[in-house]
């Protein structure tokens, strides 16, 4: 494969000039993700053995974020193809994996999401040598236009949760059109309906199941890094939208006591100070970056305590790309000026979209975590979401 992040840089270049209108329309980005299809990244996490790319993780989450930078749900569906397929990986069996994985890099198969652990309005029951999946889940992002849905359920008999990959075309399975959120409104994040939905065995991410080891306990880093390079990639976005609307600005404020608006004391203020926390933020990013692959390269002799540091990275990136995400998606406006927020620009995606998806779960709780961290050695306990 050539130069993947190169190859990213093309497809963003290309997302950027129709992301505006396809901000207003919402709605499914087909020919988008049909991009991303024939681009090859949608193997990019995929051994080469099993005819992928065999990128490293900073690759794959730098090139999420140079996605990010023109589009941040074009970047969402995309950075989840990675954390999906790493699902299959840690919570199945190496067989699982290899044959899934094989036939992701064949067919160029984009997956889709509908797991949300903390959604458990849908079931699944034995009904014979296999399960039937009913019942419905919400926020299952790029689920329009999948080839494959991580799915789950709770056991109707035992109440344990369950995680399987099954075809999204399969009989039953409804994707609906009903996200309206006012970011990412090309992410499709909106509901699943499971009407009798069957499910083989072999289709069920047993061993070691969800969070059933170690190893299989990095999942929700990945989830984490890869929000936080969506984070910084659209801050990122931003201020160079910010940038080159105020080289094309001209005339500085009455009052600067100059000519141009790139002389502007004030402008040139806040872009150093937009700038200064922008490079820690990537700085924090990629050094967290580095340190999950160190620690996916361990596999299942990662220890609790090496798995625990990297939470701590992880959950500093999360942070800092959030604080500082919204610092420069809002203050963009301050440098480009009143006519900045013409709808022409459509400039508020930016601030939309990050402030949208920087609800996924409450960064509070990341900050606590760190806290009890410093104060007391106590490494983040895993869950789904730390």
């Amino acid at each position: 494969m050539a130069d993947p992040l190169a190859i990213a840089s093309n497809l963003a270049a290309d997302f950027e000039t129709t992301a505006v209108a396809r901000d207003r329309e919402g709605g499914t980005p087909k020919s988008e993700r049909d991009a991303l299809r024939a681009s090859g990244l949608l193997a990019l996490s995929i051994p080469a053995s099993l005819g992928g790319a065999g990128a490293d993780w900073p690759t794959i989450l730098r090139s999420v974020r140079i996605i990010a930078r023109a589009d941040g749900a074009l970047a969402h569906v995309y950075g989840f193809q990675h954390l999906l397929l790493a699902t299959v990986r840690l919570f199945g069996t190496p067989a699982q994996y290899e044959s899934l994985a094989r036939e992701t890099a064949e067919r160029h198969l984009f997956w889709g999401n509908a797991l949300n652990p903390l959604d458990d309005r849908a079931t699944l029951s034995r009904d014979g040598d296999d399960f039937v999946l009913r019942g419905e889940k919400s926020f299952c992002s790029g689920a329009r236009d999948a080839d494959i849905l991580v799915v789950s359920a709770l056991d109707a008999s035992t109440r344990k949760l369950l995680v399987g990959a099954i075809p999204a075309n399969r009989t039953g399975i409804v994707a609906r059109d009903d996200w309206d959120n006012m970011g990412q409104r090309q992410t499709d994040s909106g509901s699943v309906l499971f009407e009798n939905v069957r499910i083989q065995p072999h289709e069920l991410l047993a061993q070691p199941g969800p969070l059933g080891s170690t190893f299989a306990t990095l999942r929700p880093l990945i989830a984490q890094l890869t929000l936080a390079n969506v984070y910084l990639g659209i801050a990122e976005g931003a201020l160079e939208a910010a940038r080159r609307i105020t080289r094309e600005r001209g005339k500085a404020w009455f009052a600067s006591g100059v000519e141009r608006a790139v002389d502007d004391p004030y402008i040139l203020g806040i872009f150093g100070e937009l700038y200064v926390e922008l490079e820690a933020a990537r700085h924090v990013t990629d050094a967290a970056g580095v340190a999950f692959e160190r620690a996916w390269a361990r596999g299942d002799a990662l220890s609790a305590d090496e798995r625990g540091a990297v939470a701590v990275a992880v959950a500093s990136a999360k942070v800092t790309t959030t604080r500082v995400g919204l610092e420069v998606t809002t203050r963009m406006f301050d440098t480009a000026g009143a006519r900045a927020t013409t709808a022409r620009l459509g400039l508020d995606r930016f601030w939309r979209n990050l402030r949208t998806h920087t609800l996924h779960d409450p960064v509070d709780y990341k900050r606590r975590d760190l806290g009890r961290w410093f104060l007391t050695d106590a490494l983040p306990a895993p869950s789904f979401y730390s």
